[in-house]
């Protein structure tokens, strides 16, 4: 499926940290020195990340002239993005729950808004949201450190982050999104809070999953919820080049061993594994066809 782009070389407003609080309404940013923080008014740092935002809207309006079919737009999800941002005087805005409930909810707003500015400049896509949660874990556990880094952050309760997550899926929804996915990052003790928000699918890194973790998956995938597999980063070789065959294996044979049914397989969706540091437009591009080669290969034995 075709996606927005994310360009981070272009500098710190380019980030998806600061493209997704770029959408918060009536919440400003600024970039701190520590990073990205909560603002007491809209300023020069803000409208950067707006500026890229309409150019990148203007673009994809130029490149899918005519298209009709699905779109991804992915975003930081509500509480990996109160956890990665710093309240205008003090610590994490996750250290302050009320907080919290106060960018879930302008995320939502925003996010909103973000998805009728993608219908007018496509009018025949059809949006399917990915909603990016790579701490959730960390945030669930209790595991993140605080600002002076000599203690962690009090956990969040799973009712609370389902609670949080639940606010910015219905938006996506009432905007116009057909399915509103929750990527929990590469840990599956996200997966209760995640099915108790209402999502319609959620994805993982499924690479580093142990029979246990492939069990969790199993009874997700049972409960109604689609799968998205990250797959692992391609190996490479300096005789071979990049090598891809053993990647759709990291899906398909945990799939079976679980006893999930091998057609089910088709219904699943892959996604390509994070770029390398200083990865560049050939290598994105490389990726990708990559990862079209590893679809078809399931997509085979899904049929087997």
């Amino acid at each position: 499926m075709p996606f927005e782009t994310v360009l981070p070389a272009r500098g710190p407003a380019a980030t998806t940290l600061a493209r997704t609080a770029g959408l918060l309404v009536d919440l400003p940013v600024e970039l701190g020195v520590h990073g990205w923080k909560l603002a007491d008014r809209p300023g020069r740092d803000l409208s950067r990340v707006r500026a890229l935002r309409r150019e990148d809207l203007d673009a994809l309006a130029v490149a899918a002239h005519g298209y009709e079919g699905p779109l991804v737009v992915g975003v930081l999800g509500p509480l990996s993005l109160a956890a990665e941002l710093y309240l205008a005087r003090g610590d994490r805005v996750l250290a302050d729950q009320g907080a919290v409930r106060d960018v879930a909810d302008s995320l939502a707003v925003g996010l909103g808004d973000h998805l009728a500015a993608l219908a007018r400049a496509v009018p025949g896509a059809s949006a399917r949201v990915l909603v990016h949660e790579p701490l959730l874990a960390a945030v669930l556990a209790g595991a993140l450190p605080t600002f002076s880094g000599h203690a962690t952050l009090r956990s969040v309760p799973g009712p609370v982050t389902a609670e949080r997550l639940r606010a910015v899926l219905e938006a996506a929804r009432e905007a116009g999104a057909t399915q509103a996915v929750v990527h929990v990052g590469a840990s599956w003790t996200g997966l209760a809070a995640v099915r108790a928000a209402g999502a319609d699918a959620v994805a993982l890194e499924v690479g580093g999953f142990d029979e246990r973790g492939w069990e969790r998956i199993a009874e997700t995938v049972e409960s109604g919820l689609g799968l998205w597999a990250q797959l692992p980063s391609p190996a490479r070789s300096s005789c071979a080049g990049v090598t891809w065959w053993g990647r759709p294996t990291s899906s398909s044979v945990p799939w079976r061993r679980v006893g999930l049914p091998a057609a089910g397989l088709d219904a699943a969706v892959l996604l390509a594994g994070d770029p390398q540091p200083g990865a560049g437009p050939d290598d994105a591009r490389s990726a990708l066809a990559g990862l079209v080669r590893a679809a078809e290969l399931v997509a085979e034995r899904a049929q087997a």
